[in-house]
């Protein structure tokens, strides 16, 4: 349930369209929903704004599906997170609006649709491996309700690519830099833009690079204004962080 549905079932109330008991049933579906093997935080969306994400990776086919079924009732939207093919052919079994992007490996299901913002979220990528970050920031920020923008393969290895794409750049009202190798580019992003920063660093890189450690590591000791940084190839968290200054 979201803000304005909330306020609209007590002006029901108020107004004698709705009982009182109707009212309590509805409010009764906020609860914790129950599984056995997971409690669904019904009360999320409400609560912080988006409802909750489900992260696949761990979790059976037919758990994620049964979740996947309980929020679709609900009437909310799904995005399932580090999905795989048989995860998604589970799920659209049950849940026929159900939406894969397998480089992303995201899963969504959109019961009902954010009004898009005018405001637009730029994902910037350093290079074509660092793209399934840049799917799961996509898909995240797009079932929020966002307009996103992708500008690929721009990475400091030949830098006029990026500045051919400033203009584009500059609209944005935040961005997300995806990156790999030793993480330069959110820093030079930082050096020329007067928006917010989300730098994702990714595995991406040779041996000493230790898994994306290495381009961590890079992105926190930025010397340019305005970057924040989230964990190693953390697309969803990027995108989650955007789309609440994207709608501020």
């Amino acid at each position: 349930m979201r803000k304005y549905e909330l306020e609209q079932l007590l002006h029901n109330v108020k107004h004698s369209d709705l009982t009182i008991d109707d009212a309590v049933k509805q409010l009764e579906s906020l609860q914790i929903g129950d599984l056995g093997f997971a409690k669904i935080d019904n009360h999320r969306e409400l609560r912080v704004g988006y409802p909750e994400v489900v992260y696949g990776e761990g979790k059976t086919s037919e758990q994620v599906t049964e979740i996947a079924t309980y929020m679709q009732a609900k009437g909310q939207n799904v995005l399932i997170t580090r999905s795989n093919d048989h995860m998604y052919e589970t799920v659209v079994k049950a849940c026929p609006k159900a939406r894969y992007n397998p480089l992303g490996r995201t899963i969504s299901i959109v019961n009902k649709a954010y009004q898009e913002t005018s405001s637009k979220i730029s994902i910037i990528a350093a290079g074509t491996s660092d793209l399934p970050v840049v799917e799961e920031a996509y898909e995240t920020a797009k079932i929020f309700g966002n307009k996103v923008e992708k500008i690929i393969d721009v990475g400091v290895a030949g830098i006029h690519r990026l500045f051919n794409q400033m203009d584009r750049i500059r609209e944005a009202k935040v961005l997300i830099v995806v990156a790999g190798m030793e993480g330069a580019l959110a820093s030079v992003v930082g050096g020329l833009v007067d928006k917010p920063i989300i730098a994702v660093p990714t595995s991406v890189g040779y041996g000493a690079n230790l898994g994306g450690v290495v381009t961590l590591l890079g992105m926190l000791n930025s010397c340019a204004s305005g970057v924040s940084v989230v964990n190693i190839d953390n697309g969803f968290g990027a995108a989650y962080n955007a789309s609440m200054i994207n709608r501020l």
